[in-house]
């Protein structure tokens, strides 16, 4: 019940407190995540080398929860993408005090329906490559120490702290049981993104990728299990989408006790461009999942202004998850 109870705690700590984007259907190679604007990064993190791990920082000390577990419908997250790539976004590892400054601010203008916001830190810790690693599946693994660094800022800001799984030619669920020890602390989940999944003749960053609701599913039920056999509160399980290919049969993502499913509408263009995209791929979206959705605070403002808060909030659904790269 410990667990529970910090994160019951840390959703007591928010604040009333994130902005705007767009997305675009018409595309053969992938838009954002790896490197905004569909492009791997010219320059990525380097592989992690063998170390032994280190203790996973401890949750600061709360107040007494307000008996509360639910993280919907009562919150509404709101959050920045990054990693050590200054490609990845806003929450560049050099800077996550001035990020999360500036998260707060873009925060503070969701809550005009009176849902309470809740910060993001979406980590990109598994990492598509364009060329293979030594294992051939075109990814790399962050280290340890990069995502206990992510995780104690996190808590220190009162996040959350999502793991970003960008997998190559790896399963999603390897990658995701590969980081249990994170997904074991009661303010850790995950968010998948298949538009980096590719088959084992394809290269990350030349197609779109793609994952299937069965896929899913698996990831889910696995984090079920977590939270059932470990007595944690909810996991959020975000799916990025950008393109009616990436995920295909979502029906049968199942819903799971414990796990908050989250599909999150991704994409880079003008505002009719990515609202038009949100009607196309809402239409796919099971009953039990919630709505995101992704803005890009550069590659959108190429396009047209972006988004605001309260066009964002227009959108129907209205959407679980803001999240801004």
């Amino acid at each position: 019940m410990r667990r529970c109870l910090v994160l019951l705690a840390f959703l007591t700590l928010l604040p009333a407190a994130c902005s705007s984007g767009t997305e675009s259907t018409d595309a053969s190679a992938p838009t954002g995540s790896a490197a905004p604007g569909g492009s791997l990064p010219s320059s990525s993190p380097s592989p992690p080398t063998a170390s032994s791990p280190t203790p996973s920082p401890s949750p600061s000390p709360s107040p007494e929860p307000d008996g509360s577990g639910a993280i919907l419908p009562e919150h509404r997250l709101v959050g920045f993408a990054g990693g050590r790539s200054a490609s990845f976004g806003r929450l560049f590892a050099d800077d996550l005090e001035a990020a999360a400054a500036q998260l707060d601010g873009v925060a503070a203008q969701y809550v005009p329906d009176g849902r309470r916001p809740l910060p993001v830190f979406e980590l990109i810790t598994v990492i598509a490559h364009g060329s293979p690693a030594t294992d051939g599946l075109y990814r790399t693994h962050e280290p340890d120490a990069v995502i206990e660094r992510y995780l104690a800022a996190a808590r220190q800001h009162g996040a959350m702290l999502l793991l970003n799984i960008q997998p190559g030619r790896a399963d999603f669920l390897d990658e995701v049981t590969r980081l249990e020890r994170w997904l074991l602390e009661p303010d850790v989940g995950v968010a998948l993104d298949p538009e980096w999944a590719v088959g084992p003749d394809q290269v990350p960053g030349d197609v779109y990728g793609s994952t299937t609701g069965a896929e899913l599913d698996g990831v889910a039920a696995y984090l079920a299990g977590l939270v059932r056999d470990h007595d944690l509160p909810e996991k959020v399980m975000v799916f990025h989408q950008v393109h009616a290919s990436v995920v295909q049969d979502e029906a049968a993502l199942r819903p799971h006790d414990g796990v908050v499913p989250i599909k999150s509408v991704d994409g880079i263009g003008d505002r009719g461009s990515k609202e038009e995209t949100w009607r196309t791929l809402m239409r796919t979206k099971p009953p039990h999942v919630a709505a995101g959705f992704k803005l890009f605070f550069e590659e959108d403002a190429e396009q047209g202004p972006l988004m605001t808060p309260a066009q964002v909030l227009a959108l129907s659904p209205a959407p679980d998850y803001v999240m801004y790269e």
